[in-house]
């Protein structure tokens, strides 16, 4: 069948369920523009609303994906940090609603950030920014940010990521360990919106994830093409153009 036509049947009956998980037009608009199969290497499933395992990782359930996103409550303005990118879908579908180059994400699994890279790519969405970091630490080279989707569960939002976001910024996670619950937070860490049980995996520390040993010796690395990458969007805004000698 169609993938077209299978995206907007999922999109259907997300908004339709008895239990809706979709309340806002701009996030079901762009979950019917995302090409889903792009993420999932077997079409047959790639719309079928279950989690998938794929690549060492779990792909979240469009009825997930869609909890997380409607948390979130992302505007066209936005800028965004993913901490867990996985295969990339969220990504994708935060880009068709803020644009591409304001969606920014982070993976501590350096085989995701390459699949990621690689699926976005596939997709249209290659301008997304993806590197490798320990995503308790976030992206400071982008901060602040106005949104940040934290796709790991921890007992309550790393210090970092609330340090970067911005003064009405909101985080959405889920917090807790064996009993978590998707929540979004301000910046001062206080819970603002309490939405439903879920189940994700925990968020990783530097040293726990698959090839730590090659992880740790290019965290320099990682950093200095970040910060070259953040320098050449800036373009013309660069404080460190001479106008008047270039004159």
């Amino acid at each position: 069948m169609d993938p077209a036509v299978l995206r907007e049947d999922m999109v259907d009956s997300l908004e339709h369920e008895v239990k809706s998980v979709l309340h806002t037009d701009r996030v079901a608009l762009a979950m019917r523009e995302v090409p889903r199969e792009a993420f999932v290497e077997n079409e047959r499933v790639a719309y079928a609303d279950r989690a998938i395992e794929a690549d060492g990782t779990t792909v979240l359930a469009p009825s997930t994906a869609a909890r997380l996103l409607e948390t979130l409550d992302v505007h066209e303005e936005h800028e965004v940090l993913i901490v867990g990118v996985g295969v990339g879908y969220t990504a994708a579908v935060l880009a068709e609603i803020v644009g591409s180059e304001r969606v920014h994400a982070v993976d501590i699994d350096r085989n995701m950030v390459y699949t990621a890279r690689g699926n976005l790519d596939e997709a249209g969405y290659g301008e997304v920014f993806v590197d490798c970091r320990d995503g308790a630490g976030g992206l400071p080279e982008y901060a602040p940010f106005d949104r940040i989707l934290l796709e790991a569960a921890a007992v309550r939002p790393p210090r970092a990521l609330l340090e970067q976001l911005a003064e009405d910024g909101r985080l959405a996670m889920p917090m807790g360990t064996t009993d978590q619950t998707l929540v979004a937070v301000d910046p001062g860490g206080e819970v603002i919106d309490r939405v439903c049980p879920v189940v994700f995996r925990p968020l990783l520390l530097e040293g726990q994830q698959p090839g730590s040993i090659e992880r740790n010796r290019t965290a320099r690395e990682d950093r200095e093409f970040a910060e070259r990458h953040a320098r050449k969007r800036n373009g013309w805004e660069q404080e460190w153009i001479d106008w008047d000698a270039s004159q």
